[in-house]
């Protein structure tokens, strides 16, 4: 309880200095305000119906976009895409940009193979969301290679935060449907 009432005069510290700095006085350091004169602006004096003037300044983020899986088949082929490719331990990592308006790359690509990459997530944007395996599916235990990937950005309006590995032949497939997408340098085919 202590730490809540000291958390709470900090942001009272906090909110007077702040206050002390917008320019506009909330009350005179020798006494209580007086009223405005009667030929002010509105705009001079603090708001009472609680809501924000269109130009306040928040601390409050944006929400960030929808993040459940894309959806399975054709997809509207809109994606605004962070590429990270790792193809050995110890290798230098490969890194694309990936725009795509209606499954047509953008000039700002530089994903060695865009047209293709744009066209497989219009067909399917769920490629970049593959099931976690679960404990009922088996996966068979061949290694396809150290390669590793990490795809972030958003397609179609959702959130997409993916990794990629070659470790088993789960991941291997997940790998295989998503390798327009990781580029050339993706592993073996």
């Amino acid at each position: 309880m202590h730490k809540v009432r000291l958390f709470a005069a900090v942001l009272a510290l906090g909110a007077g200095l702040v206050s002390g700095c917008s320019g506009t006085p909330e009350a005179s350091p020798s006494g209580p305000s007086s009223p405005a004169p009667s030929g002010s602006s509105p705009a001079n004096q603090p708001s009472t119906s609680g809501t924000l003037s269109p130009d306040a300044e928040t601390s409050v983020p944006a929400p960030a976009p929808p993040t459940s899986r894309p959806s399975p088949g054709p997809g509207q082929g809109n994606a605004e895409l962070a590429i990270t490719i790792v193809p050995s331990e110890g290798a230098a990592q490969l890194d694309y940009t990936l725009v795509c308006t209606d499954g047509t790359p953008a000039a700002e690509s530089s994903h060695p193979n865009a047209a293709a990459a744009c066209a497989a997530l219009k067909a399917n944007p769920a490629i970049l969301a593959p099931a976690t395996p679960g404990s009922a599916q088996a996966c068979t235990q061949q290694y396809g290679g150290p390669q590793k990937a990490t795809v972030t950005g958003v397609v179609d309006g959702v959130a997409v935060d993916a990794s990629f590995a070659r470790t088993d032949g789960c991941e291997i497939s997940a790998w295989e449907a998503a390798k327009d997408v990781l580029g050339a340098a993706g592993g073996a085919s």
